[in-house]
């Protein structure tokens, strides 16, 4: 009897532990961009195939207007993976100040061959406007953290960032009544087309259905830290931290 005790004992802790929701957390995420070659050789390929697709444009590109390119700014060309792992190290998920602070340090890396990527595109007198849903309070931070780099173009003419919405299609067709959009840089499916913004939407049906553009007109850089594609695993509004993990997982899939 006193050693089914002391089992019953033992095992107790790992069955509350098991029983206790998982919350959220991203440190695999995180981890995975700051320390694998996996993510820098998707990197490096994405920036490949974005110079290829470049040369190409521009070799079949003739209407008289001047050119450029779309990029957005988190993690297309700048890493913030050490504001995540501030973030977790600080037992939250996402704290606004937090990320003004981070912004205005400027201190920011870059995404590996996204600044090479974007000289040899200002070497072919192709301009590079940066698409960003950063908060007009991130504005100074974010040109010098770019200028910081040599990134080109880093002006107020080029950098738009969010005002009202987080929708980029205005501020991309603002661009497109003046310039040849070649193609656009982004992390994101939303920093390619509309198509892709609206909620509810089944990504992974429009991108089939787009498929033909990926590698040529629209680069995608991976993210495994966060998107806009986790908004269809949730239903209800304000959920904790906890009632999301529940919701997580019960969308696995598994056999």
């Amino acid at each position: 009897m006193k050693k089914l005790i002391i089992y019953l004992v033992c095992l107790l802790p790992a069955v509350a532990a098991a029983q206790k929701t998982p919350e959220r957390d991203y440190t695999n995420a995180v981890l995975w961009q700051q320390f694998s070659g996996e993510y820098r050789a998707l990197a490096f390929q994405a920036y490949n195939f974005a110079r290829l697709s470049l040369k190409e444009a521009l070799w079949n590109q003739s209407n008289g207007k001047p050119n450029c390119v779309i990029v957005d700014a988190d993690e297309t060309i700048l890493d913030n993976s050490a504001f995540q792992g501030h973030e977790i190290k600080k037992g939250v998920s996402y704290v606004p100040a937090d990320w003004t602070k981070w912004t205005g340090m400027a201190a920011a890396d870059t995404v590996p061959g996204a600044l090479a990527f974007l000289k040899f595109a200002a070497s072919k007198h192709v301009e590079t406007f940066y698409v960003t849903n950063r908060d007009l309070a991130d504005r100074e931070g974010t040109i010098k953290n770019l200028k910081k780099f040599g990134f080109p173009n880093v002006d107020e003419a080029h950098l738009l960032l969010k005002t009202t919405s987080s929708d980029k299609e205005p501020r991309r067709k603002q661009i497109l009544e003046k310039y040849n959009v070649l193609l656009l840089c982004g992390d994101n499916l939303s920093d390619f087309s509309n198509v892709f913004y609206r909620e509810g939407k089944d990504t992974k049906e429009q991108v089939d259905l787009m498929q033909h553009l990926f590698g040529t007109k629209f680069i995608i850089l991976p993210n495994p830290m966060y998107g806009d594609w986790e908004k269809l695993l949730y239903k209800g509004d304000q959920l904790t931290e906890d009632e999301k993990a529940a919701q997580r997982l019960k969308k696995l899939k598994d056999f």
